[in-house]
């Protein structure tokens, strides 16, 4: 069963216990990511989170490391676009030092302006290890493409000259306003006592401010956007994209479904026709990502340099072949049992059980069960999916980034 509550300092706990296992999994979950930085301090949601492993008041960051150590446990943490998320996985029967460990690093990080030094040189080698990986520099850069001029554009990581003018005022400026009792969500799966998980936490938030500041963005509306990086790559990288669902649209689940059919999978269409039939990519998929208010859907493929226009063909045949034949009982039947494969199986351990409630109480305020989300699943329907590939499968609504050795017309090629 899953509990949801207010702990005593404001911030909201949700908890799953699952008695047969002897593990526990803690995330503190921060409703602050990329969405809430600006052009000045992008990329310092990511950067907190490098930080709070350097070291606090009474561990320093060599003695986080062995006292996690001490309790055969496995410490990580991520930055999304909407969240940040810290989290630690041990024995049962280590629970309370863990979630000592975690609140003395929320609460108590020094923020060292020498670590600081230090730990922006990691990220930068972090921004060019990105930058080497043309698969993962397309991803990010269509994102900055679908969502130009709203706050979902900005890079998580941020830029070597945003981080630089990061300083230890500015991030306690940000924590001040970001950090809120309102905005933090504990998350714990696995084998716990509740009352005592719930005694653990409730002074740790205190000092925090109680609510966030309310912003407001200005949406811009979305047009296709276009851009070449001419790199020395041994392939040509394409990420072709647009605007998708967000997590609460009632089309979420369709989409979800749909891309699983498209390029989800081998035996997606997109695979199948540009792998397996015309041999044009070693690597080609398709995505869909959704956030509170919005999402997007992207299509990558990685071939030679002389095949990007036959690439592009390829991907406009198969979105044309989506709009005039629909897809077939028997694909929507395929994608929802591997749909409901993945679900599950991401769920059989503390982690992924800890992963799934936490982000669903902290973006969404309510938590859906695993039956809950496998009868959303189900009742797709045959109508569902055409209503929603309407949204994909115009060519000319595309941005796209094409990464590789020539340059390119590429909106004339996507276009055309």
């Amino acid at each position: 069963m899953i509990i949801s509550k207010k702990l005593k300092n404001g911030a909201r706990i949700v908890m799953e216990e699952i008695p047969y296992v002897q593990s526990v999994s803690i995330g503190i979950w921060v409703k602050a990511g990329s969405v809430d930085e600006t052009e000045e301090n992008s990329g310092i949601s990511h950067f907190i989170e490098h930080m709070l492993f350097k070291g606090t008041d009474k561990r320093s960051a060599k003695k986080i490391a062995e006292d996690v150590d001490k309790i055969g446990g496995q410490i990580n943490a991520f930055t999304g676009k909407e969240a940040t998320c810290y989290y630690l996985k041990t024995l049962s029967s280590n629970i309370d030092k863990a979630a000592d460990i975690l609140a003395d690093m929320f609460m108590n990080s020094k923020f060292d302006e020498e670590e600081m030094e230090k730990e922006k040189r990691v990220v930068y080698e972090e921004i060019k290890m990105i930058e080497d990986s043309p698969e993962d520099d397309a991803h990010d850069i269509i994102g900055g493409l679908i969502f130009k001029g709203n706050p979902l554009a900005k890079p998580i990581i941020g830029t070597p000259k945003s981080l630089q003018g990061i300083t230890r005022e500015t991030i306690q400026k940000y924590i001040t306003n970001e950090y809120t009792r309102d905005n933090i969500v504990v998350s714990i799966s696995g084998s716990f006592d509740q009352d005592h998980v719930c005694k653990l936490f409730d002074d740790t938030f205190s000092n925090l401010n109680a609510c966030k500041p309310e912003k407001s963005h200005v949406q811009i509306d979305y047009k296709p956007n276009y851009r070449v990086k001419v790199k020395d790559t041994e392939q040509s990288h394409i990420c072709l994209g647009l605007k998708g669902v967000s997590l609460v649209d009632e089309r979420y689940y369709s989409l979800i479904l749909l891309n699983n059919i498209m390029g989800g999978s081998m035996s997606s269409r997109l695979f199948q026709s540009i792998r397996e039939e015309k041999g044009l990519a070693y690597t080609v998929y398709s995505m869909a990502s959704s956030f509170t208010s919005t999402g997007y859907y992207n299509i990558y493929a990685g071939i030679s340099h002389d095949k990007v226009n036959d690439a592009v063909n390829a991907i406009k045949d198969e979105l044309m072949k989506l709009k005039k034949d629909g897809i077939t009982l028997d694909e929507l039947q395929t994608a929802k049992e591997q749909l409901k494969g993945s679900y599950i199986f991401s769920l059989e351990n503390v982690n992924g059980r800890m992963f799934s409630i936490g982000k669903n109480m902290l973006l969404l305020n309510r938590i859906y069960t695993p039956e809950e989300v496998i009868a959303k699943i189900d009742a797709v329907t045959l109508e569902d999916i055409f209503k929603v590939s309407e949204l994909i499968t115009d060519i000319k609504n595309y941005s796209g980034i094409l990464i590789g050795r020539n340059e390119a017309d590429l909106q004339n090629i996507i276009q055309s």
